[in-house]
């Protein structure tokens, strides 16, 4: 896949947020996107990070106009209802919600101030307390939004430990992520419920040479080739399944565990209690 789209102003009149900003394929996405004539809201840990990050995308070639930084830390489940809140009183319709943030979590199993492990807080719960707290917007947006989670490729190795999703009894970092990309993927169709107007996805990425790359132990593309991958499903004119996992521009099989209903009604019952104790 070419990392570069054409140009286009498919965008245009259509606001972004794109979490996890700063740097690798969340700023390729929000680099694309402000291209394709977006307004992007580039999230970023902190706001010296996000100004850095904007700062370089005007260096590339973005609209100072077009971009806003906002900062939120999503180990504390706190500032996400806060970047929510801010988000959803200062933008009347929000058109595209892409869920990019993610961590590799330490060597070790390590807990959240919410008393979530790390990885799964970040990468999967921020993701869904998000997509619910702004589900006005979304829905605003006449019937054209769209959330796209960037999950990997790496959610089918894993199983969800439902007895223990910390996985503070046998820890091991790379099955932590995968779990968290397993949930992440079995959650994006309850993230758009039934006649809100919204549809969501997921999409590997592909391999590329970010900080995640670590926990693949292979070389990676340019994280602009993965930017790619998540704008192409943003744009108007790529029509999509709500619900479907993409790879490469196609949909593509996901893990067994990710279609089972049992499995995504246990799933929306752990996340309810895990963002609710907050």
């Amino acid at each position: 896949m070419s990392a570069v789209l054409n140009p286009s102003s498919s965008l245009s009149g259509r606001t972004a947020l794109v979490t996890g900003a700063s740097s690798g394929i969340g700023w390729q996405t929000a680099r694309l996107l402000a291209q394709h004539g977006a307004t992007v809201l580039v999230h970023a840990r902190t706001a010296e990070e996000g100004e850095r990050a904007l700062d370089q995308l005007v260096e590339a070639g973005a609209s100072r106009d077009q971009l806003r930084v906002l900062a939120a830390d999503f180990t504390r489940l706190a500032d996400v209802a806060v970047l929510a809140g801010a988000v959803a009183t200062t933008v009347p319709a929000l058109d595209l919600l892409v869920n990019n943030a993610a961590v590799m979590a330490p060597e070790r199993c390590t807990l959240s101030e919410d008393g979530n492990e790390v990885s799964f807080q970040v990468n999967f719960l921020a993701a869904a307390l998000l997509a619910k707290l702004l589900r006005a917007p979304l829905t605003a947006a006449d019937g054209r939004a769209r959330i796209v989670n960037v999950s990997s490729s790496l959610h089918r190795t894993a199983s969800m430990n439902w007895n223990d999703p910390n996985r503070t009894r046998k820890y091991s970092r790379v099955a932590a992520y995968a779990q968290s990309q397993l949930a992440l993927t079995m959650a994006t169709g309850d993230m758009a419920p039934e006649g809100s107007g919204i549809t969501a996805v997921s999409v590997n990425p592909g391999l590329c040479d970010t900080a995640l790359l670590p926990l693949y132990g292979r070389v990676g593309a340019p994280a602009a080739d993965g930017g790619a991958a998540v704008v192409r499903l943003c744009l108007p004119e790529f029509r999509l399944t709500h619900g479907a996992y993409y790879d490469g521009g196609d949909i593509a099989p996901t893990a067994q565990s990710a279609q089972e209903e049992r499995s995504q009604r246990r799933l929306a019952k752990l996340t309810e209690q895990l963002v609710t104790r907050a």
